[in-house]
């Protein structure tokens, strides 16, 4: 199991790219890149490396949590823990996409829900247990919202990466 921070991509606008979220100065970015390297490092340390006392990074880090600029989570191998499928799923809805990415957010499988511009109007990254688990998620529980028009599903045969470490650019 792994600690990251992970930078918060939320359904809020305030808080996505081109929004007038919180503005983010160069110390907090590196208190973020500090906490990107090791999510476990400690206060004092960060705030020997950013030029701060462990309180004010302690301060900031709590108020970074709290504008959900990031989070701090333990990021685990799904194939470890239990989950042996995961697929992105393609969904096309007729009308409104927002109620069926909110109905999607909620099931509890979905671990990524992202409206597009592409060739499907969302994508939806389901983690199963296994083949029967994605079966019934895809069958009974997505292609049974209103609105849902059809769905693409690309089953992950390999994890080759999977890491949050984008940075702070």
């Amino acid at each position: 199991m792994q600690s990251e921070v992970v930078a918060s991509r939320s359904a809020d606008p305030s808080s996505s790219r081109g929004g007038s979220g919180p503005s983010i100065d160069a110390v907090s970015l590196a208190i973020i890149e500090q906490l990107q390297e090791d999510g476990r490092r400690p206060y004092a340390a960060i705030g020997k490396a950013v030029g701060l006392s462990e309180a004010a990074v302690r301060q900031r880090v709590q108020k970074l949590l709290d504008q959900g600029v990031m989070q701090i989570v333990a990021v685990t191998d799904p194939l470890t823990v239990g989950f042996r499928r995961q697929a992105m799923v393609g969904i096309d809805v007729e009308g409104d996409v927002d109620p069926v990415a909110d109905a999607l957010a909620a099931m509890p499988e979905a671990e990524y829900v992202v409206m597009t511009a592409g060739s499907h109007d969302l994508l939806v990254e389901i983690v199963c247990e296994d083949d029967d688990h994605l079966l019934e998620v895809i069958n009974k529980r997505i292609r049974a919202l209103p609105g849902v028009r059809s769905t693409e599903s690309f089953v992950y045969l390999k994890l080759k990466k999977q890491t949050y470490m984008w940075g702070t650019r």
